[in-house]
């Protein structure tokens, strides 16, 4: 069992980093705003590529948060009967869950993510408005990274249920551990 203890810490470890590159993300995305604003109300002057800079933080943010989600049991769900189950049935939804629906749903996103990303590398996709962003596949590429990392989170939800069914932890001691701290 030590070998599923060591995985999940791993794994969290994944999923925490994910959350820290989201939280950086969305901290320059605040800068970023910050300027446009500044620069279109203060001084009269627009960047297309600053305001194109814009949906590309959020796309980080957004599909690098998803793992951290997971990982902290932060995403939305239906908690009606969920918060009343004690560890071990929430141990198996989450098991059963993670396995039929998170990770195959995950894998589908990587396969189709990456022939997208492959397909605007191949055609040097960029902005269509002047003074945009070019070299789009790298925004891109966020996807097929996002549901790689949304696999690993479900394989942690996965390591998660076998340590609360196997050794009897709690979901609520767990959810601070494999921070990056």
């Amino acid at each position: 069992m030590r070998w599923v203890i060591a995985l999940d810490k791993g794994l969290g470890w994944l999923s925490y980093l994910c959350g820290w590159v989201a939280s950086a993300a969305f901290i320059l995305m605040v800068f970023n705003v910050f300027f446009n604003v500044v620069s279109r109300y203060a001084f009269n002057e627009v960047s297309i590529g600053m305001q194109e800079m814009e949906w590309h933080l959020y796309a980080a943010v957004f599909l690098l948060g998803i793992p951290y989600a997971m990982r902290t049991d932060g995403h939305v769900r239906v908690d009606v009967f969920y918060d009343r189950w004690e560890d071990p049935m929430k141990a198996w939804v989450n098991l059963i869950g993670a396995l039929t629906l998170v990770i195959p749903f995950s894998m589908l996103i990587v396969y189709y993510g990456y022939s997208f990303v492959i397909e605007s590398y191949s055609l040097g996709e960029g902005s269509g408005d002047p003074g945009g962003l070019q070299y789009r596949w790298l925004v891109k590429s966020l996807l097929p990274l996002s549901g790689f990392f949304m696999a690993t989170s479900g394989l942690g939800m996965v390591t998660q249920a076998i340590r609360v069914l196997k050794l009897g932890e709690s979901y609520t001691s767990d959810k601070i551990q494999g921070g990056l701290a």
